[in-house]
């Protein structure tokens, strides 16, 4: 038996032990609270360094993007994390925060006219023409004129507008957008949401596969999303490409669009009717039509070579180090545009300095709790360049050089940052997609915000950040953007335009928020072994399915 002062002092020792543990457990609570805690301060320096004059716009193949990739080099080693890509540890002291990502820059001459019968058309007020092969001069030289509908190959839908026509050789004018979004019919395709075969890059594509010469998308403003004057600012200048071994040769010849007026004019110069036929291909049995003319054009291209860089950092996991969680956003805007008047530095604060400082504030708190309990899986940054000339450098990543994609678990993407207050929704971009978009509500949960779906489905914005790059090789992935939905005067006199200005007037509310947001899903699928599936049949499905089978 114990004495009876024996139970009071044990009583008073576990009393003692209980106590501890308690001031333990809430001081480690108070400091993950305190990990936790978004940097707004810091956030706001990022993104106001990035947008400054001196980065004069963070152009690619500039003395802007050498100042931004250092810089960003610069904060990730000091926060702790690795350089990510172990091929270029000797080319500088912060060579493997680098990855290379060789381009070629291609620049059409304008003064050039598409002949059609007895039409003549100008470039850059009728129509636009480009090319991503590396080809000084490629000729349209009586190309027969086809029309294709939507020009779509899609076996899931049954639809393939190429099903009863050779177009080799052959010049293609196709409608943008998808047949869904001209009905409205939700099963049609997916009805008012762009579908992938509804953007001008699968036009491309498909028309390439069935050997055209060349492909003219007929611009309509709604389908399109943008006006004209977006077709023509985009496709008239120099743009970048990454080379094949080939020369680009499997790529479309000849990448262009038509306005309409000129179309109209084509197609009664044929003896036919576009707007009859326009209804014609929203039918899965229509007929393409051979336009009795050809085309004529001569595309001449001066074309240069150089290296830009994408920047990538990482959280060595404990258990798992070969699987990755990424997150990412472009580093890069439109640079610097010089005029009779001065030059003009469009500094892209919002899109996409906001995300970049995003992906720095994320690296920090995700770092410090890594020392305080290790990630199992690796926590990648991805800081692409060249996305606003087409995606280029979150294309040379998904090409596997640094990590293969079937050791990807997932991409958290950010595309444009909430600068102003804070909301009680997030945006979802795509529905039904992926297994991400239930992490989405989850952590969206946590912060008692709802999540709402894309106000603008037929924009196709899930198809047209850097992720998709990643997403059509089968990695699940989630847009995070907010150009507009918060501050609609954004896209109207900002988007793209110089007087996207950094401003320390901004609350950063929906930066605070949607970080946090974030943070909790990378944690989450990085102390995980699950590996998030893709929900609707696709090509991107197939992909996910045949690498993870290895």
């Amino acid at each position: 038996m114990f004495s009876s002062k024996v139970p009071c002092q044990f009583y008073n020792n576990v009393k003692a032990v209980v106590l501890l543990t308690l001031v333990l457990s809430g001081m480690h609570a108070n400091a993950e609270q305190k990990i936790s805690i978004v940097d707004l301060p810091n956030v706001a320096k990022h993104i106001e360094v990035l947008a400054s004059d001196a980065f004069q716009g963070r152009g690619p193949l500039t003395e802007g993007e050498q100042l931004t990739i250092n810089y960003l080099a610069e904060q990730y080693q000091a926060m702790g994390l690795l350089g990510a890509n172990p091929n270029n540890g000797q080319s500088s002291p912060l060579g493997r925060y680098f990855q290379a990502v060789p381009m070629a820059k291609i620049t059409p001459n304008q003064d050039m006219t598409l002949k059609i019968g007895d039409l003549s058309f100008a470039s850059g007020s009728d129509f636009t023409a480009r090319t991503e092969q590396i080809n000084s001069q490629i000729t349209l030289n009586d190309s027969a004129l086809v029309f294709v509908g939507y020009g779509i190959n899609a076996p899931e839908y049954q639809w393939n507008d190429y099903a009863d026509i050779d177009v080799s050789g052959k010049t293609v004018i196709v409608l943008v957008n998808d047949p869904g979004f001209a009905t409205q019919d939700a099963k049609l395709f997916t009805g008012n949401a762009m579908t992938y075969y509804g953007r001008w890059t699968y036009k491309y594509e498909e028309a390439a596969r069935q050997g055209a010469k060349a492909v003219l998308i007929v611009h309509e403003t709604a389908a399109a999303a943008y006006p004209w004057s977006v077709v023509e600012s985009s496709n008239t200048g120099s743009k970048y490409t990454l080379v094949d071994g080939q020369q680009n040769k499997s790529k479309l010849p000849i990448m262009g669009w038509l306005q309409l007026a000129a179309t109209e004019q084509i197609f009664k110069q044929s003896g036919l009717d576009y707007q009859q036929l326009k209804k014609q291909a929203l039918q899965a049995d229509f007929t393409p039509t051979t336009l009795q003319q050809s085309a004529n054009l001569t595309l001449v291209n001066t074309i240069s070579r150089a290296t830009s860089h994408n920047v990538v950092a990482k959280i060595e996991g404990s258990k798992y180090p070969d699987e990755y969680v990424l997150v990412g956003a472009h580093w890069d805007h439109f640079g610097t545009k010089h005029t009779p008047d001065g030059d003009i530095i469009y500094n892209g604060a919002v899109d996409n300095a906001s995300g970049v400082g995003g992906t720095l504030e994320m690296a920090r708190i995700l770092m410090a709790k890594h020392k305080v309990k290790p990630f199992e899986r690796s926590i990648l940054f991805i800081n692409f360049t060249a996305e606003e000339t087409g995606l280029i450098g979150s294309e040379q990543f998904s090409k596997g050089e640094i990590i293969p994609t079937k050791n990807m678990v997932a991409l958290v993407n950010i595309d444009g940052m909430n600068v102003l207050d804070q909301v009680d929704y997030i945006l979802q971009y795509g529905d039904g997609l992926s297994e991400m978009e239930d992490y989405l509500v989850r952590a969206a949960k946590v912060q008692h915000r709802q999540v709402k779906l894309d106000p603008r489905p037929q924009n196709g914005l899930f198809f047209r950040s850097d992720h998709f790059s990643m997403a059509k090789r089968g990695v699940p992935s989630l847009l995070f953007m907010s150009l507009g939905d918060t501050d609609p005067d954004y896209i109207a006199h900002r988007y793209h335009k110089a007087e996207d200005d950094f401003s320390a007037d901004w609350s950063l509310g929906g930066v605070e928020q949607d970080i946090a947001l974030m943070v909790d899903i990378t944690e989450t699928l990085a102390n995980s072994r699950d590996w998030p599936k893709w929900k609707m049949d696709s090509d991107f499905k197939t992909s996910r399915e045949a690498d993870l089978a290895h």
